[in-house]
């Protein structure tokens, strides 16, 4: 049977590419960063509740000292009855790149060569480290230092097309969590929730 790592967040993307990797009798790993994110614990509890019960149980990294001292909204959780929260207060710098890099050196040491993300072609500001030219650059890079390959289904589908697919493959939909404002619930106002949310309008789901 394949062997693969996954980037799992508990998100609506990544528990997506879990269940179609399932769905092809792939055997996945699923890894799971926590980098001092204010809501790193309701996703710890999602990412753990949503893959597949017959799935590998994810494994939990710390990197969060890396990003000590940060003020991006991901790691400071803003209170957002008095604040105002703008796309450029979410970016964290070099964030991707250190998944991918951690991601590729855990799977070669467990002796995996593919490693799966659901990074999708993201029009966030600032986001630049989610984009297909960044995937498709980093895929240049990676392929001349080492094995290991990095593999990202939905780098050029909209949230609308992982909605569908989510949809076909039995995802639980409501029960993943991708909130970058919030740590408790959903805000409904960040970048994350208002494109999930008009791409569960498109599906007409909501």
């Amino acid at each position: 049977m394949r062997n693969v790592l996954l980037l799992a967040s508990g998100g609506l993307d990544s528990t997506t590419v879990g269940y179609q990797l399932a769905s092809e009798g792939v055997c996945v790993v699923p890894i799971f960063f926590d980098y001092g994110q204010h809501c790193v614990e309701v996703e710890w509890n999602r990412v753990n509740e949503v893959l597949p019960a017959d799935m590998n149980r994810p494994e939990r990294y710390d990197i969060s000292d890396i990003f000590r001292g940060s003020q991006s909204r991901l790691i400071r959780e803003a209170d957002l009855w008095n604040e105002e929260i703008k796309d450029e207060d979410l970016y964290i710098p070099y964030r991707t790149m250190l998944f991918f890099a951690a991601a590729a050196a855990r799977a070669q040491t467990v002796g995996i060569l593919d490693v799966f993300t659901g990074f999708i072609n993201s029009n966030h500001a600032k986001e630049i480290d989610c984009t297909a030219a960044f995937m498709n650059s980093l895929d240049g890079l990676t392929s001349s230092i080492g094995p290991v390959r990095f593999h990202s289904p939905f780098r050029y589908s909209s949230k609308a097309d992982v909605v569908h697919a989510a949809v076909e493959l039995g995802v639980p939909i409501g029960r993943t969590y991708s909130c970058q404002a919030s740590g408790q619930f959903p805000c409904g106002a960040c970048p994350n929730c208002v494109e999930r949310l008009e791409a569960l309008k498109a599906a007409e789901l909501v």
